[in-house]
């Protein structure tokens, strides 16, 4: 995971790059993203329920074999100067296709590699290798291998790093009692598992309020973030690769920081209150990328979003392996995933339109402020908060 996360900060700078060099508007990094979230989104529920029946460990492989094999591909085609825009949403594409199986089967994996009393201590440990890997030392590499390698040759490094997660995943071995094959239990029809799923959602508010809440979030934010943030630092800043490394470095560095104070506090008491306070704070602070008049006014917003989304993540995803089930929580993770990234190819759609409306600052600005509105008040839902003055049940042992 270490490995492909870099590899994964390297495409962030490379892909933003390349697509800017052969169109300088928002619509061009704004298409590759409607590429890799439209068939993530639609796959997602059938990637939790196979993750729910099919060896997880296999999942992984094969969604890593076919993400380098892809990038490999864009790399050789820039090295011989043919590759355009629909190359770059093409391979973006295969991205989303493989991650809607990656992301639930990884999701519900971990109760089953380490006991259930250290879930905190591996998920803050997760949320400190994810921002080191794919925001620090991942976008630092990729503005440099932008620069010397130009980006044949960071696209290079980051199929590279897939293909060696998947050698890692392949030489995994089961770890004490639990077993890295097929989750136990009768094999049903995917329809039916994933109808399972949704009624197991349904009957739990802290679940599908939260999933909602997400998706309306991410509508305002992850757009604008992900198109206008590049744009900005090329474009009002006038600053090369590396400064938009930098900037993404230093998110890495906020997240850092998070992780390790959730981790060390273990899980908070209330932790409801505690997930949405955080993740209210990250979601204002994205105003800040259209605030700054400087890198470093850049780099500071960042520090914020990145380390306020870490702490509400390592207890979300510590509350979610302690209440759900093991034997749904892939189909749990992927609905999860799917609602809340639903609305994701709108809101790549959206922004392009916005900025040229309102102009890219102003854009951020307003995403941030309503992202945060939106998210304090899923807090107040009826029943959303119901119960967590109790310790939360551990639930997620066994296959």
């Amino acid at each position: 995971m270490c490995v492909s996360l870099l590899g994964d900060g390297i495409f962030m700078v490379a892909v933003a790059w390349q697509a800017y060099a052969i169109s300088d508007r928002p619509s061009a990094l704004a298409y590759v993203g409607l590429a890799a979230s439209v068939p993530q989104v639609a796959l997602l529920l059938v990637g939790g329920a196979i993750s729910d029946r099919l060896p997880r460990r296999a999942l992984l492989f094969w969604a890593d074999v076919a993400r380098g094999v892809a990038v490999a591909g864009l790399s050789a085609l820039l090295a011989v100067g043919v590759a355009r825009l629909p190359e770059l949403c093409a391979v973006a594409a295969v991205i989303g296709v493989a991650t809607a199986f990656a992301s639930p089967a990884l999701d519900a994996l971990v109760p089953q590699l380490v006991p259930a009393h250290e879930l905190t201590q591996a998920n803050a440990f997760e949320q400190f290798v994810r921002p080191a890997a794919i925001q620090l030392a991942g976008p630092a590499l990729g503005g440099i291998a932008v620069v010397v390698l130009h980006p044949s040759g960071a696209f290079g490094l980051d199929a590279a790093s897939f293909l060696f997660s998947a050698y890692c995943v392949s030489r995994m071995a089961p770890v004490g009692a639990h077993d890295l094959g097929a989750p136990e239990g009768p094999i049903t029809s995917l329809r039916h598992e994933v109808v399972e799923g949704l009624r197991y959602v349904r009957s739990h508010v802290w679940l599908w309020g939260t999933f909602l809440a997400a998706t309306f979030t991410y509508l305002l934010i992850i757009g604008p973030s992900v198109v206008l943030l590049p744009y900005v630092v090329r474009n009002a800043l006038h600053q090369g690769a590396s400064t938009y490394g930098l900037v993404l470095a230093a998110g890495g560095v906020g997240a850092l920081a998070g992780a390790i104070v959730a981790g060390r506090r273990g899980q908070p008491k209330r932790p409801m209150s505690w997930i949405y306070l955080w993740w209210t704070l990250a979601t204002l602070a994205v105003a800040g990328y259209g605030l700054a008049t400087n890198a470093w006014g850049l780099v500071m917003a960042a520090v914020v979003v990145n380390g306020a989304e870490a702490v509400g993540a390592v207890a979300w995803a510590t509350l979610k392996q302690r209440r759900v089930p093991n034997a749904v929580l892939g189909r749990v993770s992927s609905i999860d995933w799917f609602i809340s990234t639903a609305l994701l190819p709108l809101s790549y759609a959206l922004t392009a339109p916005m900025a040229h409306a309102l102009g890219p600052r102003q854009t951020l600005v307003l995403a941030g402020v309503l992202g945060a509105a939106v998210t304090l008040g899923f807090l107040f839902l009826p029943g959303l908060r119901a119960g967590e003055e109790t310790p939360a049940v551990i639930v997620s042992e066994g296959a």
